[in-house]
């Protein structure tokens, strides 16, 4: 929960410049800790100045006169700061100063639309979504820096210009965290997020064209890998005397013959498991990402998982259905497991959910649809990204053609020689 938005409004004299004891007038706009200052063109002596309220402390004509203009500059401001929030704005000290000096026509910034994006979808998008959203942000703010040799940049400045040169920006960019360049797909998600932003931004009317209408991604379809029977027959089999990389085994297991997400799995609790109206004994969840109902009945396999680690100390202790762990350190355990058990392909956990959707099931003839419902995908274009029908069922499904048509063949001979 993130705390109520705080505003205010303080007058000051700026004593430090004063001349002849005269020194000018500012109003200070705070929001949520962030300022900004206004000069009201105003000097007064400073002798008469009361710092704690902000006014003139003399009586006479002049200051009265002006501890008016200073009531009437809260008003408007304090009005400013209204209206911003009663047009469902982004409010910040900039745009209530913005808007106090009818400066804010479509002079909203990047910076204020991001804060507003974040404020608004914070408890509507999953966190994990949200990590990503403000890594995205990041480059943004980079990029702007590197660019334009500033801290923001205005809305009504978008254009097409802006977003190549984004692009650009994140094919050269070299992350510190690893050396490798940023993968061109992973560039699209980032300028895919932009792009909601600024959308968000088109519909609330804060810009007034959609500088993404000649935009075109350029995304990279890539193979999506998994286990063959074979290899997961080896990594199933592997015994091993060290118990982090045990462990990572049945979790990449269990996921192999569920289907069910790293993250999903480690919510996994005693109440996910109930049993159906066939009897067997199900798991169902919802996808931590985007909140779908999951049911799955429990193959044997991972049934197997669940009873080694029912009375494990450390599920006791976390209360979950198996051991948890960081997702970084299981996929770095992979590696290792990968190589125990002479599997030549980038290890990772996703790769089970893609080897459930594969190996375990489409290849075994369960319908594309139902693997759907499995995987928790809303449609079925998703799944068909995950399931590839492998080449030995694509064998398998072939041969029985060859068999129909022989027996449709010999029927037809059999057929003649009887007339």
């Amino acid at each position: 929960m993130t705390s109520k938005q705080t505003f205010s409004i303080l007058f000051w004299v700026n004593s430090s410049r004063a001349k002849d004891n005269m020194a000018e007038i500012y109003a200070r706009i705070v929001v949520n800790r962030k300022r900004v200052n206004i000069s009201l063109k105003t000097k007064v002596d400073i002798k008469k100045w009361d710092k704690n309220k902000g006014r003139l402390k003399s009586k006479d004509p002049g200051s009265l006169q002006i501890n008016r203009f200073i009531e009437q500059t809260r008003t408007q401001i304090f009005q400013s700061y209204m209206d911003l929030q009663a047009n469902n704005e982004a409010v910040s000290a900039t745009s209530v100063k913005s808007r106090f000096l009818g400066e804010d026509e479509n002079h909203t910034s990047i910076k204020e639309l991001i804060a507003y994006h974040n404020e608004k979808m914070q408890h509507v998008l999953n966190p994990a979504t949200m990590r990503h959203f403000k890594t995205s942000q990041n480059y943004i703010m980079e990029y702007i820096q590197k660019e334009y040799k500033s801290k923001d940049y205005l809305l009504k400045n978008l254009d097409y210009g802006f977003i190549i040169g984004f692009e650009s920006f994140l094919r050269s960019y070299k992350p510190k965290h690893y050396q490798a360049q940023i993968g061109n797909n992973t560039i699209m998600k980032h300028i895919q997020r932009l792009r909601k932003m600024v959308t968000m931004a088109f519909h609330m009317e804060w810009i007034t064209k959609d500088p993404f209408v000649k935009f075109k991604p350029k995304i990279i379809k890539k193979e999506r890998d998994f286990l063959t029977q074979n290899e997961l027959e080896r990594l199933e089999k592997l015994s091993c005397s060290v118990e982090r990389l045990t462990q990572v085994k049945d979790l990449f297991v269990f996921s192999c013959y569920t289907g069910i997400s790293f993250g999903d799995i480690m919510l996994l609790t005693k109440k996910n498991i109930v049993e159906g109206e066939d009897g067997n004994l199900w798991i169902i969840t919802s996808r931590q990402k985007t909140s779908t109902s999951v049911k799955v009945p429990l193959l044997p396999q991972a049934l197997e998982v669940i009873e080694k680690y029912q009375k494990c100390r450390r599920t006791s202790i976390t209360g979950t259905l198996l051991p948890t762990l960081s997702n970084q350190k299981v996929n770095s355990y992979l590696k290792e497991i990968a190589y125990l058990c002479q599997i030549k392909k980038n290890l990772t956990f996703h790769m089970a959910r893609h080897t459930f959707a594969t190996t375990v099931t489409l290849t075994n003839g369960v319908p594309l649809e139902t693997v759907s419902k499995l995987l928790g995908h809303n449609k079925l274009s998703t799944t068909q990204i995950y399931a590839r029908v492998i080449e030995k069922k694509v064998s398998e499904d072939m041969q029985n053609l060859k068999m129909k048509m022989a027996r449709k063949t010999t029927d037809e001979c059999s057929d003649k020689k009887n007339q």
